[in-house]
């Protein structure tokens, strides 16, 4: 006997289908490497105008033209390595109005010790602008971008105006559209610092932005030192959920004959920062540039260093370090011009990188027709202390001046070399020891360069203390590394 059985009731399969699609979250739209989330209102740039000289506004205006126009990178050599992924400021907002003074009366007393001046900046706000009494007798001024537009208009137009940024940035132009806050700093003819001006921006605020600018003018014969630091403000929230912070800072150096001027740079964000640098530098004749950088924090740096021989017999020094650690991505991009007879460039870069941090190194070194007898030296080295890191380098020569003293660079990216942790092991030292030992030496040389002893200190905690937090996680595959 056969049984049957009532059919089932069906059901309409446009009807599943809709249900389905109305209960699917929608998808996040993929985003290109070069994909900027940032996006600048145009009434930010209008609002900060309206108050302004009319060369001032425009200047922003000029300026956020060219950033609506460029390519992230100019570039076509570097182009496939860049990433901004890691950049989520969708939400980010710039601060309203630029700060006011500062927020109580500084004194010489106030000064760090071993510092000749001092400006401190926190969030979009100043803190404090100090001068010692010697300095300031002596002609020297430090003082806010602000504070120079009312007092020398003139002057205020010759400095701020954007000829000092590389016109073909994007990034660059950023900046120089929407700044809200800055210093300047002159040091007159003939007058020769003996101790560094101490240059302090903290910032971290999720969600918002700041457009800094640092301006430093050298007369003939003048020297000066500059410590820059970069430290998480009091607002800064470092927890997973919360949103990101935008700095972006250009410090804009022009030296006159015979001037000297050294700069050291520390910046230890936090992790949900994000930050966009870009320093540049005129190098009249026989006036010589010393760059020490150092980066430590952010989620994201993008860096860029032009510097341009202009005088006969100038010289630049560039030292770069990256210690990176989890996520972190450093993106480095140096630029050295000669132009000038008899220059000299002596420019190194070195990474270490732990867990996941990624690091490009990229250089250029451009010699021109008119630059007879260069000397010239680019280097860039990166040290993978765990297989999932990723460095690149990549120096690159542009001759048109076939007279060269010497033109040459140099690159390797690899692990620890396996010959000194040996030799160290066999003198009794303990193979995590021995790393750390040959890590934080093999980025010494800028440590050593910092001018200020109180922050060459602060310098080697940061690098013992980024050392301990990385090491322990990461210490079996740092040595299968090696």
């Amino acid at each position: 006997m056969t049984s049957t059985s009532a059919p089932k009731e069906a059901v309409p399969a446009s009807n599943t289908d809709s249900a389905a699609t109305l209960d699917r979250p929608a998808r996040t739209p993929r985003r290109s490497p070069t994909d900027l989330s940032f996006v600048l209102d145009e009434a930010d740039v209008t609002a900060r105008a309206a108050n302004e000289p009319d060369w001032l506004a425009a200047d922003r205006r000029d300026a956020l033209e060219r950033y609506r126009s460029l390519p992230i990178e100019s570039n076509q050599l570097y182009t496939p390595y860049v990433d901004l992924r890691p950049a989520e400021l969708g939400d980010v907002r710039v601060y309203p109005l630029p700060g006011g003074p500062p927020l109580g009366a500084a004194s010489a007393a106030d000064l760090p010790a071993g510092a000749v001046a001092l400006a401190r900046f926190d969030e979009d706000k100043v803190s404090a602008i100090s001068l010692d009494a010697t300095a300031r007798d002596a002609g020297v001024t430090v003082e806010t971008l602000g504070s120079l537009i009312g007092r020398d208009a003139q002057l205020a137009r010759r400095l701020i105006g954007g000829a000092g940024l590389p016109g073909d940035d994007r990034l660059a132009q950023l900046t120089r559209a929407a700044w809200n806050q800055g210093v300047v700093i002159r040091v007159p003819k003939g007058v020769r610092l003996d101790r560094p001006i101490l240059v302090r921006w903290a910032a971290g605020a999720a969600d918002r932005a700041i457009f800094s600018r640092t301006i430093v003018e050298l007369g003939e014969r003048a020297a000066a030192s500059i410590v820059e630091e970069f430290v998480p403000s009091s607002a800064s929230d470092e927890g997973p959920d919360s949103g990101q912070a935008l700095f972006t800072s250009t410090f804009e150096a022009h030296l006159g004959a015979e001037a000297e001027l050294a700069v050291a740079s520390i910046q230890d964000f936090g992790p949900r920062q994000v930050l966009f640098q870009h320093r540049t530098a005129a190098i009249g004749e026989g006036a010589s540039l010393h760059w020490a950088l150092a980066q430590l924090g952010s989620r994201l740096v993008r860096s860029r260093v032009d510097n341009r021989l202009e005088g006969d017999r100038s010289s630049v020094e560039q030292v770069e370090i990256v210690f990176g650690t989890g996520e972190q991505l450093f993106d480095l991009t140096s630029y050295t011009l000669h132009l000038g007879r008899d220059t000299t460039g002596n420019l190194l870069s070195k990474g270490a990188l732990l867990d996941r941090a990624r690091s490009y190194m990229k250089g250029l070194i451009t010699i021109e027709k008119s630059a007879v007898g260069t000397d010239s030296f680019l280097g860039e080295f990166g040290m993978n202390l765990s297989k999932a890191t990723r460095a690149v380098a990549i120096p690159s020569l542009e001759i048109d001046q076939p007279d060269c003293r010497r033109a040459a660079h140099s690159s390797s990216v690899g692990p620890i070399d396996a010959n000194q942790l040996f030799y160290l092991e066999s003198r009794g030292i303990a193979p995590d020891e021995a790393r750390k030992f040959i890590v934080l030496g093999f980025l010494e040389p800028v440590v050593a360069r910092v001018p200020l002893e109180a922050a060459q200190e602060r310098l080697r905690e940061l690098l013992e203390e980024k050392w301990a937090a990385g090491a322990d996680g990461t210490a079996g595959s740092a040595g299968a590394a090696a």
